[in-house]
């Protein structure tokens, strides 16, 4: 038996079970050895059926049959009555006036069954006992702990993640058949063994033994964490190894003076933030160095994110090439990508971008599917003007034009920089190594990246997700900004939220109605959510609410076309109330939306409601945002309005991020299920020492070995990671 061997090869299974298996990611015999148990049952306190006596309290595991009804034969006291059995024995169970007991079970159900024992010797039975319901048994009844505790600790059993056709059980007894057919001695360990001791964790064969039958509870533990910390130390070395292929490649030096740059920032109509500053300092110290910068900036909507990038943009776009190449060029300046997701937003960037430049004699381009612009007008040097596409590309490629703006359509075959030196993304994280040579075309330099994103991170993840840049943050507002008033409310007060709103409106500002759904749901299926949606919202709204109001709506199912044709009317103020899903979380500026109601908001993290709310921060005016809660939601526990209610005394959107990570996990939250990870590896996240353990490791790794040719196993781990993040 090998580890790449397919279990069909070794094991009989019939076409439910290979799909179960197949809906797990199982096909192979390492597949299935590392299908980790999801907890261990405690099975401590269980006792046999045949060991039990008089008088004892008792906790059994079994399944129940011989359920029926009776009256007692002299009080005609109503009895349910049955048995159950565990595979040593079968004991009688016993409620008296509860008659409606039987009917709620059935003949074989899987139970866990806790009462007193009572009777006599023979005929023992349980009085009144509680039964639990299972989907099955903790332990095999035909493989009973009570008389083989040999391979198995007494205390604790696994519990495997189950599908259809697939059961716990299976998984254990499989796994053991591997063991016995003696697969371990021919696994190999992909991580160091130096590695290994330095933390104080078991090897790969130990490690196996330990989480699918551990002797101990820590033996469990200890697994669990080398598993975890193997998982993390992939990702690390991942990140590792594509910041050592950046740091290797020259890039253009940019070295401006302070001053230069304090005449620039100082006509901005707020004074930088300290934050902003710093961010700015380390930005152009990088530009100084002989290689290219990978940095992302991270800060909250409004906390000056593009004055940033358009300081950073100015140092490169007034830049000369290295002496002997600007000779050769009747245009010398060095270059600035800037590239935005969506072509509404590019727009916008190129809007702020003339209002940053244009005192100045600096051409500004602008390139989107839909058209080209660039500024500033030979007819009215204040202005932009249409251009042809043609036209546009031949002065970027002579170096006429020192910054262009556009969304992915820089990348295309049909652009190309005469000397590209910086590329700034936005809300583009996973940009990678070859889509920065695609960009610099011919040239032998890597262009300097700043990457940016309005997305609280925390800083493990951050060191995770982002573990090949340096991250800057924005953790202060400018000054004069007013902080969004932020009220939690239930459907019975609407009412309030919608007098507020049309109070707003009356005063000429707009708002956001946000909804989890696009549509109702088919109210003939079951357990469907009755949660808000966007297009019966938007028809009630109208009808009943704000019947004056001009409404509109904007969802994930419309075209690029169709979501950028409504929004350019919202933020021309021809809509007054958009109502959306949460494709607005990162989108456009519409400085005169002041409110946002973000329907069944428990159904929203923190850190999404918090992007959400952030698309009313962006003018003058006092913002509104109110989270509103579902019926049933608000009455079962106090958790949901506990968790809410950080959204409106948390400082910052980095403080709700990590309290974010504590509630939900970091699969969800930041698409990490894209690495594979299991739910151990998102759980190992949250752990700061283990993250920067295996960034340290990762990193001495690929020092020691940057092509992985010592480790083959975990360059190839590496490989399909990074091609599930679309890194090559």
């Amino acid at each position: 038996m090998l580890p790449t061997d397919l279990l069909t090869t070794h094991f009989r299974l019939d076409e439910p079970h290979k799909k179960a298996l197949k809906r797990l990611g199982i096909a192979t015999i390492q597949q299935l050895l590392l299908h980790l148990p999801q907890r261990y049952e405690d099975i401590s306190s269980i006792q046999s059926v045949g060991s039990l006596v008089k008088g004892q309290d008792a906790i059994v595991f079994g399944q129940i049959g011989g359920l029926n009804t009776r009256k007692s034969w002299k009080s005609k006291v109503p009895i349910s009555e049955g048995w159950v059995e565990d595979g040593t024995a079968r004991i009688k169970i016993m409620w008296f006036n509860q008659p409606y007991i039987a009917k709620m079970m059935t003949d074989g159900m899987y139970v866990k069954v806790a009462g007193k024992v009572g009777g006599t010797e023979g005929k023992l039975y349980l009085t009144n006992p509680e039964v639990e319901k299972l989907d099955s048994l903790p332990i095999d009844r035909h493989d009973s702990i009570f008389n083989n505790t040999e391979s198995l600790d007494e205390t604790i059993y696994p519990v495997y993640r189950e599908t259809k056709g697939v059961t716990s059980k299976w998984f254990f007894h499989t796994v053991q058949k591997c063991f016995a057919a003696g697969i371990l001695d021919v696994l190999g360990d992909p991580i160091p063994e130096e590695v290994l001791k330095r933390y104080n964790l078991p090897i790969l064969k130990t490690a196996l033994q330990w989480i699918h039958i551990p002797k101990k509870a820590e033996h469990a533990e200890s697994a669990r964490k080398r598993f975890a910390f193997e998982e993390v130390f992939y990702i690390q070395t991942a990140k590792a190894k594509e910041r050592a292929q950046i740091s290797v490649t020259s890039s253009y030096v940019v070295v401006t003076d302070k001053k230069h740059i304090e005449a620039f920032t100082e006509r901005f109509p707020f004074p930088l933030t300290n934050a902003q500053k710093k961010s700015i300092a380390d930005i152009l110290t990088d530009f100084g160095g002989k290689h290219p910068m990978s940095r992302l900036l991270e800060g909250d909507v409004g906390s000056g994110k593009t004055a940033v990038a358009a300081t950073t943009a100015y140092a490169v776009a007034t830049s000369r090439p290295p002496e002997g190449l600007a000779s050769k060029l009747q245009f010398g300046n060095l270059q600035v990508a800037y590239m935005a997701p969506t072509e509404i937003l590019a727009k916008q960037h190129f809007e702020s971008f003339i209002q940053y430049f244009k005192h100045l004699p600096i051409q500004i381009g602008l390139v989107t599917g839909s058209g080209c612009m660039k500024f500033p007008s030979k007819s009215n040097p204040e202005k932009p003007t249409p251009i042809s596409k043609a036209q546009l590309l031949k002065w970027v490629k002579n170096g006429e034009i020192p910054i262009l703006i556009g969304t992915h359509a820089l990348i295309y075959k049909s652009v190309e920089f005469k000397h590209l030196a910086h590329v700034i993304i936005d809300e583009q994280h996973r940009f990678g190594t070859n889509q920065r040579r695609a960009l610099a075309k011919k040239d032998t330099r890597m262009p300097h990246l700043l990457s940016m994103t309005a997305t609280p991170i925390p800083r493990t993840l951050a060191l995770t997700v982002y573990g090949d840049l340096d991250i800057s943050l924005l953790d202060e507002m400018p000054k004069g900004r007013k902080p969004i008033i932020t009220k939690i409310y239930t459907p019975s007060h609407m009412e309030e939220v919608y007098a507020h709103v049309r109070e707003e409106l009356a005063a000429g500002r707009q708002a956001y109605v946000i909804c989890p759904r696009i549509e109702e749901p088919d109210p003939s299926k079951e357990n469907a959510l009755q949660l808000k949606s966007v297009k019966q919202e938007a028809e009630r709204l109208k009808k009943l609410v704000f019947k004056n109001a001009r409404i509109d709506i904007l969802h994930s199912k419309m075209t690029p076309k169709e979501k950028d044709t409504v929004m350019l009317k919202f933020l021309s103020h021809e809509i007054d109330i958009l109502v959306a899903t949460s494709v607005v979380e990162v989108g456009v500026n519409v400085p005169n939306a002041t409110n946002i109601i973000i329907e069944g908001a428990e159904r929203f993290g923190l850190a999404q409601l918090h992007q959400l709310r952030g698309r009313v921060v962006r003018g003058t005016h006092q913002a509104y945002c109110f989270a509103v809660t579902t019926k049933d939601t608000t009455g079962k526990s106090g958790k949901t309005l506990e968790r809410l209610k950080a959204l409106t005394e948390a400082k910052n959107g980095f403080e709700l991020a990590e309290y974010d990570l504590t509630l939900r996990g970091s699969g969800e939250l930041y698409g990490m299920k894209q690495w594979g990870l299991t739910d151990l590896g998102m759980e190992a996240i949250k752990n700061i020492k283990m993250v920067e353990a295996a960034r340290k490791e990762a990193q001495a790794l690929i020092a020691a070995d940057s092509e992985l040719k010592k480790y083959p196993k975990i360059a190839e781990k590496i490989q399909t990671l990074s091609k599930n993040l679309h890194m090559e």
